[in-house]
């Protein structure tokens, strides 16, 4: 019976041992668990206070930045006032820039198309010319183009006698094919020079070279007018004398060809004149 009774005692002693050991372990676990916890906690809880400060940081910059904005926002005005002033002339300057360089542009296009015009239309004066006084001898008459105008050089020997201003019979022929040309052409001018050698002359009627040169060119003026009803607004008569010479007049053969009497062509010396003549470029300041 004592022995039974022992037993029953050991039992429920090794029972209660039992019991008691789990629960401590059971406890002790929950301690654990909630120590880790804890920990993570405690982890999250340091990385939310680092990303506050972080954030808190962003906005101390941010605010910074609207303070130092609010600080220069009465400069920024001010300078934008300012530049818009500026922008406002400087955008009239611009455009008066502009529209210089817009007639200076119309002006060179309308320049190059007119010396096109001239250059086109002297072109066919010269093939014309040619054609009409293509029974003449070449020594005689020459026509060229010099300095944007048409020349045609008369050899003194076809026009007029030595010393003399009146015109032969045979060269009135010359003279009236070019009035004739001249006369289809009523846009254009006509000039009359006339050149002497370097021999001097002096007669009852006749001073000196420049009194010769000018009054063949007269002589030649006067005829195209008269008989071949060239307007006599629309031709000028000068004398050169001996000072524009073509070549030596120190033989016989250059002092020929300085004798001679040139009718130039030309446009309208008004015309003439404008085309020369730029716009006004008003000063841009």
């Amino acid at each position: 019976m004592r022995t039974i009774t022992f037993i029953s005692v050991m039992m429920i002693l090794i029972l209660t041992s039992c019991v008691s050991q789990k629960k401590y372990a059971d406890l002790q676990d929950k301690v654990e668990n909630c120590e880790n916890e804890l920990k993570t906690v405690n982890s999250e809880r340091l990385v939310l206070e680092n990303s506050f400060a972080n954030e808190k940081n962003k906005t101390k910059a941010l605010e910074n930045q609207i303070d130092y904005f609010k600080s220069t926002n009465t400069n920024l005005l001010e300078r934008l006032s300012d530049l818009s002033v500026v922008s406002k002339s400087g955008a009239e300057s611009i455009k008066k820039s502009l529209e210089a360089l817009n007639e200076q542009n119309a002006y060179i296009k309308d320049l190059t198309s007119s010396i096109q015009r001239k250059d086109s239309l002297n072109l066919a004066l010269v093939m014309n010319l040619k054609r009409s006084l293509d029974n003449f001898d070449d020594e005689d008459i020459s026509i060229e183009v010099k300095k944007g105008v048409v020349y045609v050089s008369i050899s003194d020997r076809m026009l007029f006698r030595s010393g003399s201003y009146t015109i032969n019979d045979s060269a009135q022929e010359v003279i009236g094919k070019i009035a004739k040309i001249v006369n289809d052409h009523k846009e254009l001018d006509i000039l009359v020079e006339g050149h002497t050698d370097t021999v001097p002359i002096r007669t009852d009627c006749m001073e000196d070279n420049w009194d010769l040169s000018t009054k063949r060119a007269t002589s030649i003026v006067r005829l195209m007018q008269n008989k071949f009803d060239v307007l006599p607004d629309r031709m000028t008569a000068g004398g050169r004398s001996e000072y524009i010479p073509k070549t030596t007049n120190e033989t016989a053969e250059g002092r020929a060809l300085n004798r001679r009497t040139e009718i130039i062509i030309l446009p309208k010396l008004d015309q003439f004149f404008n085309l020369l003549t730029p716009p006004e470029i008003k000063s841009v300041d």
